[in-house]
């Protein structure tokens, strides 16, 4: 079997205490003929968490070391792992040391099962019950219905995943949470199994209960991102039509009291609802189509595409980009 490389990603904030574990971890747990990169990302570190990887990038030119000027989070600091990351494979864990090195190569192994995607179930998870473990069940079972997705742990930061899908995300605010409804919308094919979870032994931890506003409104923007964000005079529109149905059932029913009741119309509390009901059905089907203009200066202005590809027969790569320039001129 060919020889994979694996690009492994590790946001880190003021984990200076743990770099030199996770940089023995991961040579221990990477052995050959496995080929491994190890990219660190310093996301606004206040302590010497870069001068520590600075030292150990001296001493072994596997570690790549990116120092973001200011703390972006952890979704950013992600991304810019993954975008310089040049491994066949691309592995994404915490900095902290919870998540284990030694689990990622079983994923290798199930990710050549035909797998795009492996992810990470934390078991036997060594957090606090209310602030950490109680927040993440609400959150994991709210985004399994949302999603529909069947998996059981969305937040375990522990992954690997083939570099086609790494290299066709793009994450942003909190999304780092939500890569597996991500590769799901480039079609991935998906599977998590059990990995171990350790204690935080050094720093601090950055979660806490106050992310779950943030949270349920990523969730909100991953639906409409995953359903509408081609559509989105279906999203808004159908709203709309909606409001615009209820305007005419309350203005029917403002007519008919007064029809066969006598009501005074211009007393009748309907007939301002249907009014409101008609200006937001109005504003609601102005959005979706200004919506649908945007969708389409997106992608024509950038000569995306609404698809992502997984293989071609027959279709050389020459043939590919004369399509392509044919369509932008």
């Amino acid at each position: 079997m060919e020889t994979k490389t694996i690009s492994v990603v590790v946001p880190m904030k003021d984990e200076a205490d743990n770099v030199e574990s996770l940089y023995r971890r991961v040579r221990e747990s990477l052995p050959e003929p496995l080929q491994w990169e190890l990219i660190c990302v310093d996301d606004g570190s206040t302590d010497d968490t870069f001068v520590n990887l600075s030292r150990l990038a001296a001493a072994d030119h596997r570690i790549k070391v990116i120092r973001l000027r200011r703390n972006f989070g952890q979704a950013a600091a992600m991304q810019a792992g993954i975008d310089v990351a040049v491994g066949d494979l691309v592995a994404t864990m915490d900095g902290d040391l919870q998540n284990d090195p030694s689990d990622i190569p079983e994923m290798i192994k199930k990710l050549e099962e035909g797998y795009d995607v492996v992810l990470g179930l934390r078991q036997k998870r060594k957090d606090s019950m209310f602030i950490r473990k109680v927040p993440s069940i609400i959150a994991n079972k709210l985004i399994r219905t949302v999603t529909k997705l069947p998996f059981k742990d969305f937040g375990c930061t522990l992954r690997v995943m083939t570099r086609d899908v790494a290299s066709h995300m793009r994450i942003y605010g909190e999304m780092h949470r939500f890569i597996p409804v991500l590769a799901n919308n480039l079609g991935a094919k998906m599977t998590q199994i059990p990995v171990k979870h350790h204690p935080r032994t050094a720093g601090k931890s950055k979660y806490g209960i106050g992310r779950t506003g943030r949270v349920i409104l990523d969730l909100l923007t991953i639906k409409f991102m995953s359903s509408y964000l081609t559509r989105p005079m279906h999203f808004m529109g159908g709203i709309g039509l909606f409001f615009v149905g209820g305007a005419f059932v309350s203005l029917f029913a403002t007519i008919a009291m007064k029809l066969l009741g006598g009501v005074d119309m211009t007393g009748n509390p309907l007939l301002l609802l249907s009014v409101l009901f008609t200006l937001a059905g109005i504003q609601l089907l102005s959005v979706g189509l200004l919506g649908e203009v945007t969708m389409r200066t997106y992608f024509e202005s950038q000569h995306r595409r609404p698809y992502v590809m997984r293989e071609s027969l027959n279709i050389g790569d020459d043939e590919w980009e004369s399509i392509h320039r044919r369509r932008a001129g």
